[in-house]
């Protein structure tokens, strides 16, 4: 589908949504809509062409006559098909779409460092989906292959990867608050690539392999604005020569304002089973891998959320000391992002107030001005519950940071199940480990310090403030910084930091 995507965005203002015959007059139509978004150059120079074929319309896009036409700075090889979309205009006014991605592609170009190359394949790939130009989406779509090879090699790295069948869904509908809600799915089988790093300069001659049975990818998008962000497409086609985008910029600001907040929130995940990594020092590996962003569009309090989850952890263990295996975790459940992020008052400011005929469009003041206002809205740094665990010790811990007077200001709880234990192994560490010997007091100090919960845990509320002071379960652990004057008239909060002492 990420195939289909950039071209047939661009069908949202195209033939009149009603049923009609495809025939050349239609094909000249569209040819027309289309160079709203891509440019007439597109269609004069050949890399984009319409015509009918067998009852529907073919677009055919050719990436090789648009290198073909750069004036210089040519690849040393380019080998690419034209692709090709088959569209037809359904009685309800949205489009059949169909495609064929199958594909062999190459090049080869020169680097900084010489020669670069890449070769790609897709095996029978194919895609149907049905677009509702009143949407700018996709309201159904599916797509699959059977396969899918790709090489690439620069002078100091190469990469091989190989997938076996995958699929892919797409589906969106009218959002409640304008835009478009969607969703999207990907699985790819028998995902394996391997990496081979040979860089004498740095010391670094090694080989990495990637390799799981099911890759797959989930997305989700409320209120997305499709049609205003086509619209900003159209206007930067349609002001390309800067003279122009200075006498417009007005109805630039009324496109750009009209389209925030572009979306109100988008959420991905990749996810990985029994995920392998081969290395030099051993293999790594994981039952369930998977990392998930999310955030908010441009608001008064958004927020980003990143999560990072693993279950059934393996890490080769021939390199560590045998003390330190009984705390290698198996799980982890990581959770952090930001909360109160105003984007809207900063966009808006700044879509009200640059000027594209001064340089810079925004004054240095002007900026200055905008990042104390949002410092001001007091965002956050946040990190959710998170866990790591390993049998019978878990440990917990969640808190925030904000930045006053553009300094930390931090609350942090941690929360520990079976203490006891990391302290045996790290006593039975420091028997053979000088170092660890060193270190083994501060273990038995930060357990002073802790609270015994009803459940048994141990757990350490930290208060890190921005004054330079720190408390731990409401204990002074380290006073504020003392305020120097060097005579500059500014506060100097240097200070020592904070100390355990056992």
């Amino acid at each position: 589908m990420k195939h289909i995507l950039p071209i047939v965005a661009a069908l949202a203002f195209s033939v009149p949504a009603v049923a009609q015959t495809v025939d050349s007059q239609g094909a000249k139509q569209l040819s027309d809509n289309l160079a709203r978004y891509f440019g007439k150059q597109a269609f004069d120079k050949g890399v984009l062409k319409v015509s009918v074929e067998g009852g529907a319309y073919k677009i055919a896009l050719d990436i090789k006559a648009l290198v073909d036409a750069m004036p210089k700075e040519k690849p040393l090889r380019f080998d690419l098909a034209p692709y090709a979309l088959m569209v037809k205009p359904r009685s309800d006014g949205s489009w059949d779409v169909a495609s064929d991605f199958s594909q062999s592609m190459a090049f080869e170009f020169n680097g900084p460092e010489g020669p670069q190359s890449m070769q790609l394949a897709v095996k029978d790939g194919k895609g149907t989906a049905v677009y509702d130009p009143n949407l700018a989406a996709f309201t159904s779509g599916a797509s699959s292959m059977a396969g899918m090879t790709m090489t690439s090699r620069e002078a100091k790295q190469q990469a091989d990867v190989t997938a076996g069948a995958g699929t892919a869904t797409i589906a969106a509908t009218k959002s409640a608050n304008g835009g478009v809600d969607f969703t999207a799915t990907q699985k790819v089988l028998s995902f394996v690539e391997t990496i081979k790093i040979d860089d004498p300069d740095n010391g670094m001659s090694f080989p990495l392999t990637l390799r799981t049975p099911e890759l797959s990818v989930e997305a989700k998008g409320k209120g997305v604005r499709t049609k205003p962000l086509l619209d900003l497409l159209a206007f930067a086609v349609a002001n390309e020569d800067e003279a122009k985008l200075k006498a417009n910029q007005a109805e630039l600001k009324t496109l750009l304002q009209a389209a925030l907040p572009v979306w109100e929130r988008i959420d991905g995940n990749y996810g990985f089973k029994d995920f392998e990594v081969e290395s030099p020092v051993g293999k790594f590996g994981a039952k369930q891998f998977s990392t998930t962003v999310g955030m908010d569009g441009v608001s008064q309090s958004g927020k980003v959320d990143y999560a990072i989850k693993a279950s059934g952890l393996t890490i080769p263990q021939q390199t560590l000391p045998g003390w330190s295996i009984a705390l290698l975790p198996t799980d982890v459940d990581l959770n952090f992002g930001g909360a109160n992020i105003d984007l809207d008052t900063m966009a808006k400011k700044a879509i009200e107030a640059f000027d594209l005929n001064k340089n810079p469009p925004l004054s240095d003041e002007f900026g200055d001005a905008l990042v104390a206002d949002f410092l001001a809205k007091t965002p956050k740094l946040v990190l959710g519950h998170s866990t790591v665990k390993n049998g019978s010790i878990e440990v917990a811990m969640e808190g925030e940071m904000t930045f006053p007077g553009k300094k930390p200001d931090a609350t942090v709880t941690v929360d520990v199940a079976g203490y006891d234990k990391i302290v045996e192994a790290l006593q039975e560490g420091a028997k053979s480990d000088a170092q660890l010997a060193q270190a083994f007091p501060f273990a038995l100090a930060v357990k002073g310090f802790g609270k015994t919960l009803p459940d048994g845990r141990l757990e350490w509320v930290i208060n890190a403030k921005a004054d330079g002071s720190v408390t731990v379960n409401g204990a002074m652990l380290k006073p504020a910084d003392a305020v120097q004057d060097d005579g500059s008239g500014q506060d100097d909060n240097g200070g020592a930091g904070a100390k355990l002492q056992p």
